[in-house]
């Protein structure tokens, strides 16, 4: 019943009264559910009227109580809460959801979700844990490119020109080129850090092929001496500093 519900968007309501009925559900039932399909006013408004839908069934003022708590911490947060509507035709294709259960849409495109998960209780007993509860949200990464595509907010750049590219010249300097390269990204720098300790010239060749502005080298020289090199990919000037001269001068 609830996945024929879930396509009123798309079949609408007489599509949806006929695939019930389709599916064996009684023309009383159907009747009953029915004021379900127009509900609009604020989300306040909808729980109310779905508070007094499901007065009688205590299964049902539970799952109404805890929508009233999520509007009202949502109400609350200072995080941008986007455009939050309160769906009672929502349904997920998976039947392992025992709470709220919710969808992403993109503004200005028209698609589908492009994320979407909710509450399950006791879901990994299924694989032998018992006495987790959860709740799980999954992306459409394709979906996600499609919107990104469509309402064109990739830079130019994006695919092929980072700001600085770290060399890796092993474990230990690996953990202070990330150290510097999380103080770069907090400054709003796009960097990498070369994933493995390969030979420099193969290194340098993956610099040119990302368009990196400038390469970073920490070897074990600089590592000692608290300083790091930096080669303009452009000029081929190369300047080592100290660490600390490096971060003030960003």
């Amino acid at each position: 019943m609830v996945t024929a519900i879930d396509k009123l968007d798309k079949i609408g309501e007489e599509g949806v009264i006929k695939e019930l009925a389709n599916r064996g559900v009684s023309d009383e039932s159907i009747k009953i559910i029915k004021p379900l399909f127009n509900l609009n006013g604020t989300n306040q408004e909808v729980l109310d009227e779905m508070s007094a839908f499901l007065s009688e069934s205590e299964v049902g003022k539970e799952g109404i109580e805890e929508l009233y708590f999520l509007l009202k911490i949502m109400n609350r947060t200072t995080l941008n809460k986007g455009k939050l509507v309160f769906d009672v035709t929502l349904a997920r294709g998976l039947n392992y959801y025992t709470g709220a259960i919710f969808e992403v849409v993109a503004d200005g495109v028209k698609m589908g979700s492009i994320c979407g998960g909710g509450r399950y209780d006791e879901l990994t007993s299924l694989f032998g844990l018992k006495g987790v509860s959860g709740v799980g949200i999954s992306f459409g990464a394709d979906r996600i490119y499609d919107v990104l595509n469509e309402l064109q907010l990739f830079p130019d750049t994006v695919e092929n020109s980072i700001d600085y590219l770290f060399l890796n010249f092993g474990p230990e300097e690996f953990v202070r080129c990330f150290e510097l390269a999380n103080v770069l990204r907090e400054k709003g720098f796009s960097c990498e850090i070369y994933p493995s300790a390969s030979k420099i010239q193969k290194q340098m060749k993956y610099a040119n092929e990302r368009n990196a502005a400038k390469v970073v080298m920490i070897g074990a020289d600089e590592l000692r001496n608290e300083e790091i090199t930096i080669k303009s990919m452009d000029s081929g000037e190369q300047l080592t500093l100290s660490v600390q001269e490096f971060i003030t001068t960003l």
